[in-house]
């Protein structure tokens, strides 16, 4: 019964960016409800990292819902027994409703893209032109269905850094595809063939930085953001002492090393390490690819965006080192690794569409949509 009740509660929220786009004066529906999709997403990987950082993702211990039920009001006996049998642990009724209503937006995120697939398949159905095969939209609905296997695993496996970690970047994923669909469906400025140059040096930043937003998760999801309490030096040394193996070894409970042993102050320190050193080569690489690129004039717009961005994490990373992880700048941080990856997911789709003979395929497929 509870499991219809959480499907209800998911189809209510979504039912406000779909009366938006219903109700809004426009030819396009579809590029609407694609575009208000992506936004909620970013704002829902947002959230999924305020769940993390207030150490909510086990305030409701099992799945889907909360001690079996749709809503912690109902729940409320239950939270209260658990938080006066350990004050201190994961569940009080602030971290249960936090997880909740990551939950809850979540399915309101599948609802959109069930609606997206739907629309898809019916314009397919009745030979309407759409601007893109209604395969896309199916295969996000299956990508959010592992999203939400994970997501179980990531409680049920009490939070475990490998699953918690894989958890962040198939949502990641998720607002990439998104990202990617959204820019199919909406025309570009102008077509400029001299942009496609540079389109292997593109997916070279985009697997950059995923390579480093992974990084990062594996420093969230492991507590490592204080390993290192100063900087450039981390805790006085350039170098120091440092546990690779343990740091990296990927199947193993949080806070304990693969033999079952509490994880060891240099592990940690090797996780912090090895993402801010790397920053750095992410850093010099997108700001020169942002430079070259924003010399075009559909590409200048998301690069000048990639450089702003790129200053805001420095700036939110430091912070976050110096100010000893305050939620807002975390939060930030986070949020602002998801912007950065929509940005050169557009510049990617730019670049790709900019190749002789994209441009004019990618021109039809927009004027039809």
């Amino acid at each position: 019964m509870f499991l219809i009740q959480l499907a209800l509660i998911g189809m209510c929220i979504a039912l406000l960016p779909l009366s938006y786009v219903w109700v809004k004066a426009s030819d396009d529906k579809f590029r609407k409800l694609v575009w208000v999709t992506t936004f909620l997403t970013l704002d829902l990987v947002m959230f999924g990292g305020f769940t993390r950082l207030t150490d909510s993702g086990l305030g409701c211990p099992d799945w889907p819902g909360c001690y079996g039920t749709a809503s912690p009001f109902i729940a409320h006996a239950q939270i209260a027994a658990a938080h006066a049998a350990l004050p201190t642990g994961p569940v009080s009724m602030t971290k249960a409703w936090i997880e909740m209503i990551h939950r809850y937006f979540a399915m309101a995120i599948g609802v959109l893209i069930v609606a997206q697939t739907l629309i898809a398949w019916v314009a397919r159905i009745k030979r309407r032109p759409l601007a893109v095969s209604p395969w896309w939209p199916t295969a996000l609905l299956a990508l959010i269905g592992v999203q939400g296997i994970f997501g179980a695993w990531t409680v049920t496996m009490k939070l475990q850094p490998i699953i918690v970690t894989t958890h962040l970047l198939l949502g990641l994923a998720l607002l990439g595809s998104l990202g990617w669909l959204a820019a199919r469906v909406t025309p570009m400025p102008v077509y400029e063939p001299g942009a496609a140059r540079y389109r292997t040096a593109a997916l070279v930043g985009l697997s950059l930085l995923v390579v480093q937003i992974a990084l990062g998760g594996w420093v969230s999801t492991n507590y490592a953001v204080l390993a290192c309490t100063d900087f450039p030096t981390c805790n006085g040394q350039w170098i120091p002492s440092m546990d690779f193996a343990h740091g990296f070894h990927l199947w193993r409970a949080l806070g304990m090393t693969s033999d079952g042993d509490a994880i060891t102050q240099d592990a940690l320190v090797a996780i912090h390490w090895t993402h801010r050193t790397f920053a750095f080569v992410v850093i010099a690489y997108l700001v020169w690819l942002a430079l070259q690129l924003r010399r075009y004039a559909s590409l200048a717009r998301p690069a000048m965006g990639v450089l702003v961005v790129i200053a805001v994490q420095f700036a939110t990373g430091l912070s976050n080192i110096v100010l000893a992880w305050p939620l807002p700048i975390a939060v930030a941080h986070n949020g602002g690794a998801a912007v950065l990856l929509l940005l050169l997911v557009v510049l990617n789709f730019r670049t790709a569409s900019s190749r002789p003979g994209r441009a004019a395929l990618a021109a039809r497929g927009t004027a039809t949509a």
